[in-house]
């Protein structure tokens, strides 16, 4: 079975996040949980930083739950980003940022 752009996406984000030592939990939709909950949820060493990533195929675009719950986290304080095959390396650069750590 060939994966979809987005899976290819999904894939490249777990390699950075384990890269880095990042914790990260993918909530799976049901009827019970919260709609529109990004793909990632994220606990990045060493302070425990909150990051939520939501992963698209390039040119894929976030649905209006997900734009609520992308600005929801940031006003708690935590980060929030949309990435796709083009914003990996910003990813990998917030990484670099929040981690302390040095390329």
């Amino acid at each position: 079975m060939a994966q979809t752009p987005e899976r290819k996406v999904k894939d490249k984000i777990k390699t950075l996040l384990k890269r880095y030592g990042v914790y990260y939990a993918m909530p799976i939709g049901t009827g019970y949980g919260n709609a529109g909950v990004p793909d990632f949820l994220c606990c990045v060493p060493p302070r425990g930083g909150f990051l939520a990533i939501e992963a698209k195929a390039n040119g894929g675009r976030t649905t209006g739950l997900q734009d609520i719950n992308l600005n929801d986290i940031l006003h708690a304080g935590g980060e929030a980003v949309v990435v796709d095959e083009d914003g990996l390396e910003a990813l990998e650069k917030l990484l670099l940022d929040m981690t302390g750590t040095k390329p």
